[in-house]
Protein backbone atom coordinates (compact mmCIF):
# COMPACT_ATOMS: atom_id res chain seq x y z
CA UNK A 1 0.00 0.00 0.00
CA UNK A 2 0.89 3.79 -1.08
CA UNK A 3 1.55 6.19 1.38
CA UNK A 4 -1.09 9.12 0.78
CA UNK A 5 1.43 12.15 1.08
CA UNK A 6 0.16 14.11 -2.02
CA UNK A 7 -3.02 14.19 -0.43
CA UNK A 8 -4.44 18.02 -0.01
CA UNK A 9 -5.23 17.52 3.45
CA UNK A 10 -2.12 15.63 4.51
CA UNK A 11 0.38 18.67 4.12
CA UNK A 12 0.00 21.47 6.50
CA UNK A 13 1.78 24.19 4.32
CA UNK A 14 -1.74 25.59 2.32
CA UNK A 15 -3.90 25.74 5.51
CA UNK A 16 -4.67 29.69 6.16
CA UNK A 17 -5.76 28.92 9.57
CA UNK A 18 -3.81 27.23 12.46
CA UNK A 19 -4.44 25.75 15.94
CA UNK A 20 -4.87 27.39 18.72
CA UNK A 21 -2.60 27.29 21.50
CA UNK A 22 -3.73 26.45 24.91
CA UNK A 23 -2.75 30.02 25.94
CA UNK A 24 -5.15 31.51 23.40
CA UNK A 25 -8.43 28.96 23.94
CA UNK A 26 -8.14 30.15 27.82
CA UNK A 27 -7.75 33.67 27.03
CA UNK A 28 -10.85 33.35 24.50
CA UNK A 29 -12.91 31.45 27.63
CA UNK A 30 -11.86 33.73 30.02
CA UNK A 31 -12.58 36.90 27.62
CA UNK A 32 -16.21 35.28 27.36
CA UNK A 33 -16.68 35.62 30.99
CA UNK A 34 -17.39 31.81 30.68
CA UNK A 35 -16.58 28.63 32.96
CA UNK A 36 -14.96 25.69 30.75
CA UNK A 37 -18.28 23.90 30.91
CA UNK A 38 -20.31 26.85 29.44
CA UNK A 39 -17.63 26.86 26.86
CA UNK A 40 -17.88 23.34 25.89
CA UNK A 41 -21.76 23.25 26.10
CA UNK A 42 -21.67 26.02 23.60
CA UNK A 43 -19.53 24.74 20.82
CA UNK A 44 -21.57 21.18 21.13
CA UNK A 45 -18.05 19.56 22.99
CA UNK A 46 -17.56 17.74 26.06
CA UNK A 47 -15.70 19.33 28.78
CA UNK A 48 -13.03 16.98 29.02
CA UNK A 49 -12.17 17.92 25.24
CA UNK A 50 -12.11 21.66 26.47
CA UNK A 51 -9.88 20.83 29.39
CA UNK A 52 -7.70 19.08 27.11
CA UNK A 53 -7.41 22.08 24.76
CA UNK A 54 -6.67 24.34 27.38
CA UNK A 55 -3.72 22.03 28.84
CA UNK A 56 -2.27 21.56 25.84
CA UNK A 57 -2.78 18.13 25.52
CA UNK A 58 -5.09 17.94 22.83
CA UNK A 59 -5.05 19.92 19.79
CA UNK A 60 -8.22 22.08 19.05
CA UNK A 61 -9.29 22.47 15.56
CA UNK A 62 -9.14 25.73 13.83
CA UNK A 63 -12.94 25.35 12.89
CA UNK A 64 -14.21 24.86 16.67
CA UNK A 65 -11.97 27.62 18.02
CA UNK A 66 -13.37 29.98 15.09
CA UNK A 67 -17.06 28.64 16.03
CA UNK A 68 -16.47 29.92 19.73
CA UNK A 69 -15.06 32.97 18.70
CA UNK A 70 -18.08 33.92 16.34
CA UNK A 71 -20.34 32.54 19.17
CA UNK A 72 -18.77 35.06 21.45
CA UNK A 73 -19.17 37.77 19.40
CA UNK A 74 -23.09 37.44 18.64
CA UNK A 75 -23.26 37.29 22.17
CA UNK A 76 -21.68 40.44 23.19
CA UNK A 77 -23.89 41.45 19.78
CA UNK A 78 -26.89 40.36 21.03
CA UNK A 79 -26.36 41.80 24.66
CA UNK A 80 -25.16 45.14 23.10
CA UNK A 81 -21.74 45.06 24.15
CA UNK A 82 -20.27 45.40 20.48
Amino acid sequence: MTAMTNHPNRSRRDIPAANPSPEEVRAARAAGGHTQTQAARSIYCTLRAWQQWEAGSRRMHPAMFELYLLKLQHLRGARGLV
